[in-house]
């Protein structure tokens, strides 16, 4: 029997025993088939802790290749990250595989800064915004002045994050978290017009958010569906 179409998720390290069964997806979480209303299946890239991902490591690509290939054979038809900062490997990914691979919310910046009036700015959100380098942008350097960049690191969600195995942190405390740095953010700049999460556990509260804000948000499961909806 041919394999069910799916959403195919290149998840980070949990730390979970072999056989334990994992956490039940949350609502609007990336890993949640509600988030898309289509199946999805995970692979875990291994040696993908969060703190590795972040920081980046070029020796985690052959695994990125590896259970990306594994995900096409289980039949993903499109492939993304739990991780935005995955898009490292993006080119990577794209060339092992035949499948459409959207590996992080970023590939949308250039898309999003042509949707905006030149004088509008764009606000993208991240986990660690220390390692959220130039190069993975990826758009014309005339629109950098556009793009501002903001993190929650230090805070809790962050915390956990770089722990082996990472405690799942409560809604309430990243949408906290969230909430603060746009605040922040658009004190500082009062033309952002639209928010970019690059952190793919910031969909849990990007209904929230814009609700709070009364923005555009975008997030990995934006581009997730606008990527399954051109296969499916």
């Amino acid at each position: 029997m041919a394999p069910t179409p799916s959403l195919g998720i290149l998840n980070l390290e949990q730390g979970l025993t072999p056989g334990a069964p994992s956490r039940a997806p949350r609502a609007h979480s990336i890993l949640n088939p509600t988030s898309y209303d289509f199946p999805v299946i995970l692979e875990t890239v291994a040696g993908a802790w969060a703190e590795i991902v972040i920081r980046g490591d070029p020796a985690l690509e052959p695994a990125y290749i590896s259970a990306a290939q594994r995900l096409v054979e289980r039949g993903a038809v499109v492939i993304t990250a739990n991780c935005g900062f995955s898009i490292r490997h993006q080119a990577a990914v794209a060339a092992s595989v035949d499948v459409p691979v959207v590996t992080s919310s970023l590939l949308l910046l250039p898309t999003l800064l042509r949707q905006l009036p030149k004088a509008a700015k764009i606000a993208v959100l991240t986990a660690d915004s220390t390692h959220l380098s130039e190069d993975l942008l990826g758009i014309d350097p005339s629109d950098r002045s556009r793009v501002v960049i903001g993190g929650i690191e230090g805070g809790e969600m962050w915390q956990n994050e770089m722990r082996r195995p990472p405690p799942q942190t409560e809604v309430s405390v990243i949408e906290r978290e969230v909430a603060a740095c746009v605040a922040r953010l658009r004190s500082e700049h009062p033309a952002i017009a639209a928010i970019l999460f690059e952190c793919t556990a910031f969909p849990l509260v990007a209904p929230a958010m814009r609700r709070v804000t009364k923005l555009p948000i975008y997030d990995i499961t934006t581009l997730c569906r606008l990527t399954l909806a051109s296969v499916a």
